[in-house]
């Protein structure tokens, strides 16, 4: 990892690295508001998945865990990739064997 990135991203952009894995970034063709708004749909989300499963409520987990997908959806980071080059979809590989291998040898 190079500087004080916390999660390091993959030279084009598409992927962020954490506990060893890629996962997809945010759609970089969503304007800031429009970003805004479905992160605070996903953090909202994940409030209530957490009070879902505090309170047992099998139901309330259910909507919530849907609540959480379509806001992921909406910000790009499942569902189809936001990309047009053709690139499969490499989220929750290991940055070693992947696509990114080389780039991920000379991170470390």
């Amino acid at each position: 990892m190079t500087g004080k990135q916390r999660y390091p991203r993959t030279p084009d952009g598409r992927y962020f690295v954490a506990k060893n894995r890629l996962w997809r970034c945010t759609d970089p063709r969503l304007d800031e508001d429009e970003a805004q708004t479905y992160v605070n749909e996903l953090m909202s989300a994940r409030r209530a998945v957490k009070s879902a499963k505090q309170q047992e409520d099998d139901a309330a987990l259910k909507k919530a865990r849907a609540a959480v997908q379509r806001a992921k959806v909406a910000l790009g980071e499942r569902g189809p990739v936001w990309w047009d080059d053709g690139a499969p979809d490499e989220t929750g590989r290991a940055p070693e064997n992947s696509s990114y291998a080389k780039w991920w040898h000379e991170q470390r």
